[in-house]
Order: structure tokens, then C-alpha cells, then sequence
């Protein structure tokens, strides 16, 4: 007869259903086939559990509310900023303590979400312009052939401060941060629709609306005609001063392209963002050493890119739309 923790699973279902009925141990004990003492042991700790063991704890309860509290406020510390203002309420803990505690309340450090920067007026056009277009097919919207520029760096490393958060607070707004939008040196301009992506064009200065008519007669063009050959499309493009030049409104107007109206700040509605973000992905682990290696980069990286992939960005249009409406024109996830 062994100890209480050699019982087997059916010794101890017969006597917890002999215990239950009322039996006495020593009953229990001659029906299980083990000794008294076993019985009278595994009894006991079903009744009262397993005892805790280990060193006593060096905070109390009140102490964790304090560093929980510190965290929610300042989300964007580090461990030692918010160790260092947790002792000087009084707490005596080490880092090492600071950083279990913080992960036993369910933060992690991640990188926040970017999210651009809208007023009132710009949330109220996000949100008129996505019930206007709400009920748009798949169709429709395969039609739209989206751009847009994007900065690539030759080190993809340094993405700024990160926050402290728990699940599902990723859109947390006390957890993201502002961008504004503001093109100061841009360097990529490329293409999309459901067909596929069109040419790239590396910028080399400062994109002006002569720079842009420019990107737009040899890049934009030729990816229409290998996008839609003859067919008809909209083009979409976001409201950068050099979009939005009265120069070039009229290079479409001569070309007899039309402009898909776009609501300001809107990267969120825009599924080439997300393409930029594929391509920037698989390039992590790339190590160019100058400007022209990145170019090759990017541009093998972007031919790998399938139209699958962009149909089922095209296709994510319908919810972006549902999503803005639900935020009533505040940023998206997406």
C-alpha cells in the first residue's frame, strides 16, 4: 500500500464515491485496496487543497493596484521608469519583481499602432463619404486602381518608443500613437487594383505637382494599360498637395481619367497601405548596404506580389467602409 499520490485515477473515484455516500475510511481504505491513512489524506486534500508553498510575497495587494496604476497612465515607459516610480511610493521591489507583476496583470510590451491625427471636420467627411459609398460591390471598387507613395529605409530596426498593454488594446487610443500626414520625403510611388500592381517609380527629390504629372504619364498609365488594357477605371490617390493641384485635375481631365474622392487622413481606407506593409515585412531580414541595393530589393520583393493577394485587399473594402461607420469617422484597425 503506497502513499497517497501513488493511488491510482479508479482508487480515487472509488473513494470519493464511497466518501460521498458516507462510507468510513476504514470501509473506503478495504474497498480501494490501499491503507487508511491514504484514504484519510486524499480526503483531506480534496477538501482543503493542496497547500500553497514558497516564499511569501514581497508586495501586497495594495502595492500591485499602485503599479497597475502606473502602467495604465504612462503606458509608454520603460521598466526601469516605472520600477523607479513605483519604489518612490514606498514599494521595496526589485526590477525583475516590476517586470513579473506587470506580466502576471497582463501587459506586454508591444509596438504601439500609428493611427493618423483627425479633427472633427475630417472625422465627419470620413464618415459621409463612407456611407456614401457603402453599398459599392466588388465590382465596383475592382474598378478603382489605388496609389499611393511610401518611404523605405535601409533599416527597418528603429520603430520608435513601445507601450505597455493587454489583450485587446491594441486600438486602445491610450496605447497608439498620433501620426500626421505629411509627405516630407517621399521615395516610392506604386499601384494596385484586383489584377494585380503596376510598375514602381523611385522618386529622387521632393514630389511637386510637375514631379507627380511626371510619375503619372510614364508609371500610372502603364499600369493602367496592364491592369484594365481598354477597359474603363477611377483612380484613387490621397489629398497630398501635389495631388491636388489645379495643374494636375486638369492633367486628368486631359487624360479623361477620373479621380475617386477621398477623405483626408484616410490611410486606414486604403488597402495599398497594407500591400506597402507586405512588402516591408518580407524585407525585415533583408540587409541592403546602400540606395541601390534597397531599390532591388523592393523591386523583387514587389514582384512577388500575387493578385490574390490584392483581389482579397479589394474584396476587405465593404468592411474598412462598415468599419469607419461603426467609429463613427474616428481610425480603423485597418
Amino acid at each position: 500500500m503506497g502513499k497517497t499520490s501513488d493511488l491510482t485515477a479508479v482508487q480515487k473515484t472509488i473513494i470519493d464515491t464511497l466518501h460521498k455516500e458516507g462510507k468510513t475510511q476504514k470501509v473506503i481504505a478495504k474497498e480501494a485496496g490501499c491503507s487508511q491513512s491514504s484514504v484519510s489524506k486524499h480526503i483531506n486534500r480534496q477538501a482543503k487543497g493542496r497547500k500553497k508553498c514558497g516564499r511569501k510575497k514581497c508586495t501586497s495587494s495594495r502595492d500591485n493596484r499602485t503599479l497597475q496604476r502606473i502602467v495604465t497612465t504612462n503606458p509608454f515607459k520603460n521598466v526601469g521608469e516605472i520600477h523607479k516610480e513605483w519604489t518612490a511610493a514606498g514599494v521595496s521591489a526589485s526590477r525583475t519583481t516590476t517586470r513579473r507583476l506587470m506580466k502576471d496583470m497582463g501587459f506586454r510590451c508591444r509596438i504601439p499602432c500609428v493611427k493618423p491625427l483627425l479633427n472633427k471636420k475630417q472625422r465627419k467627411k470620413r464618415l459621409a463619404w463612407a456611407k456614401d459609398k457603402k453599398d459599392w460591390t466588388d465590382a465596383e471598387w475592382s474598378k478603382v486602381m489605388f496609389s499611393d507613395e511610401s518611404k523605405f529605409c535601409i533599416s527597418f530596426g528603429n520603430q520608435g518608443p513601445r507601450v505597455w498593454r493587454k489583450s485587446g488594446e491594441a486600438q486602445n487610443p491610450r496605447c497608439m500613437r498620433s501620426s500626421v500626414k505629411f509627405p516630407p520625403s517621399v521615395m516610392v510611388w506604386g499601384a494596385m487594383s484586383s489584377a494585380g500592381v503596376g510598375p514602381l517609380c523611385f522618386l529622387k527629390s521632393r514630389v511637386n505637382a510637375a514631379v507627380y504629372q511626371e510619375v503619372l504619364e510614364h508609371f500610372m498609365l502603364p499600369a493602367a494599360d496592364q491592369l484594365y488594357g481598354d477597359a474603363d477605371f477611377t483612380f484613387q490617390q490621397d489629398l497630398a498637395p501635389a495631388h491636388s493641384a489645379k495643374t494636375t485635375s486638369t492633367w486628368f481631365k486631359d487624360h479623361g481619367i477620373p479621380v475617386l474622392d477621398w477623405p483626408a487622413n484616410s490611410p486606414d481606407l486604403n488597402p495599398i497601405e497594407n500591400l506597402w506593409g507586405i512588402v516591408k515585412r518580407r524585407m525585415q531580414y533583408a540587409r541592403p548596404n546602400n540606395a541601390e541595393e534597397l531599390k532591388t530589393t523592393i523591386r523583387a520583393t514587389w514582384a512577388l506580389i500575387t493578385p490574390e493577394q490584392c483581389h482579397r485587399l479589394i474584396e476587405s473594402m465593404p468592411r474598412r467602409i462598415t468599419a469607419v461607420i461603426e467609429a463613427k469617422g474616428a481610425p480603423t484597425k485597418y
